[in-house]
C-alpha cells in the first residue's frame, strides 16, 4: 500500500555567521508569510528574499537570504 506522508517545512537563515532553523508556525501560510512572521524577531528578514524549497533530511527546506551587510 502506498501511504502519503506530508514532510515538515524548516526555514533556514544565517545570521552572524550562524544558520538558524526556525520552526514552520502554520502549515498553511506561505515561505513569504513566515518570513513577515519572523521579521519581527528578525528584522533583516524585511529584505530578504525566499530561495527554495529545496528537499534534504526528510524535511521541506527554505532558505531567506538577504543582501544586508555584503558589499559590491
Amino acid at each position: 500500500m502506498l501511504q502519503s506522508i506530508q514532510m515538515p517545512r524548516v526555514f533556514m537563515m544565517r545570521e552572524k555567521g550562524n544558520d538558524i532553523a526556525l520552526s514552520d508556525p502554520d502549515p498553511r501560510w506561505s515561505a513569504e508569510a513566515v518570513m513577515q512572521f519572523y521579521a519581527h524577531t528578525y528584522p533583516m528578514l524585511t529584505t530578504a528574499k525566499t530561495i527554495g524549497p529545496e528537499i534534504k533530511d526528510d524535511t521541506v527546506q527554505y532558505r531567506f537570504e538577504t543582501s544586508m551587510g555584503t558589499k559590491g
